[in-house]
């Protein structure tokens, strides 16, 4: 058994963000990293395809908001680099095309389509100022109106997340605004968007590169201390031993894991009722599957809410990374009708659903492990929805967190 200061699961943008910043700050303290695939990346991966780069678990895209991180990912692949966009994203309405996001952009629609929404979002539950509800399609409704909850946002959720939409907790959509009649108004009448900038407003992308190509160095970075090939197959929390797959081991005095709870197929001298914890978590899987013709279109996503439609974003590639063709559409696997191809990526975990119970479920079960030694971090540590630069924010806090411990 091998043992070592830190043991980190899976080298995507979590476990590569904490194990670089350990090389680069603690060079006197030993650690490794386990990835399951035979190169570092996670969801971030790419491969070429076509003779350009597509990125097999969806679109990524390093967004310009979070200097700090930019600054520390740069280090490993220069901001000369990367190309530097303006988001132009939309949703396919089917006969025509409206900027994302919906309710800042109904301006673009046919004149007798604007009159209809705005009666609906006049009369919307938040407008009207009666109580929010708390299950997940009524809280849409309450929020947006009932228009613009069927026509995109309760179809697009259900093919994205799968059909049980009241599942869905609440919890996870304050971050969205109360559709204002009086902005939405405005907004048709000077026809211009209204509100809050959507994520990823400005966003880098690799020159001559998919985006994994930023993690691939990252990879190469930590030399000897990534070993690839090695699938966890148990956790031991009460001594912070890992099993692997083809039945290599390790301790650590601590583990920081960003794989999925679930993915690890048994788990050692661990409460019962943790267990039951880490059976409630839930997630969707994805297809990642490339068309070669090029769109009409300067649009660097489309999403697709029409459920005739088995996919449900499209990423046009040849708009955002250079010198390519084609596009690539993403589809839930279980709306996936097509057999796979040499085109065609499937990624069983890819997000992590916000289910009713699954905040009492992680907060039990994250204060469990770091009790023991072992600390959630990223997208699937934290079971949360990360894009890959908060991620990377997670794991530098983290390793500013246990720094300060050791102090």
């Amino acid at each position: 058994m091998e043992k070592v200061n830190y043991l980190i699961l899976g080298a995507g943008p979590a476990g590569l963000a904490f194990a670089n910043s350990l090389r680069e700050n603690k060079p006197g303290v030993s650690f490794l990293v386990l990835e399951k695939e035979g190169e570092a990346g996670g969801l971030c991966r790419s491969e070429e395809v076509d003779g350009s780069a597509l990125d097999i678990a969806g679109g990524h895209f390093l967004d310009v908001r979070r200097p700090e991180v930019n600054r520390f990912l740069f280090q490993f692949m220069p901001e000369e680099e990367w190309n530097l966009f303006d988001r132009d994203s939309r949703i396919d309405m089917g006969t025509y095309e409206i900027g994302h996001p919906f309710e800042a952009n109904i301006w673009q629609m046919p004149q007798e389509e604007q009159v209809r929404f705005l009666k609906s979002i006049a009369v919307a539950g938040c407008n009207l100022g009666t109580p929010m509800p708390e299950r997940f399609v009524e809280w849409v409704t309450w929020k947006l109106g009932d228009l613009v909850a069927e026509a995109y946002m309760l179809p697009y959720n259900s093919k994205m997340f799968g059909g049980d939409l009241e599942a869905l907790g609440t919890y996870w959509l304050n971050k969205l605004p109360n559709v204002s009649f009086e902005e939405t108004l405005l907004s048709c009448l000077n026809r211009k968007p209204y509100g809050t900038q959507p994520g990823h407003a400005q966003f880098y992308y690799p020159k001559k590169y998919g985006y994994g190509e930023l993690w691939r160095r990252m990879g190469e970075a930590l030399g000897d201390c990534l070993l690839c090939g090695k699938s966890v197959a148990k956790l031991n929390p009460e001594t912070r031993t890992v099993t692997c797959e083809d039945g290599s081991s390790f301790q650590a005095e601590r583990i920081v894991t960003t794989i999925p709870w679930k993915a690890v197929r048994e788990y050692e001298d661990c409460g019962k009722n943790i267990l039951e914890d880490i059976g409630k978590l839930r997630h969707t899987g994805t297809e990642i599957r490339y068309v070669a013709e090029n769109l009409d279109t300067k649009a660097h996503w489309i999403y697709v809410p029409d459920p005739a439609i088995s996919y449900h974003r499209i990423l046009v590639r040849h708009n955002f990374c250079a010198g390519s063709r084609g596009y690539w559409v993403e589809t839930n696997l279980d709306r996936v009708t097509e057999e796979p191809n040499a085109a065609a990526f499937r990624n069983e975990y890819t997000y992590p659903l916000n289910t009713i119970e699954k905040p009492a479920a992680v907060a039990r079960l994250l204060s469990y492990m770091r009790q023991r030694g072992i600390y959630g971090l990223g997208r699937w540590g934290e079971h949360e929805h990360y894009n890959s630069d908060l991620t990377v924010e997670r794991a530098m806090k983290l390793f500013q967190e246990l720094e300060g411990e050791d102090a």
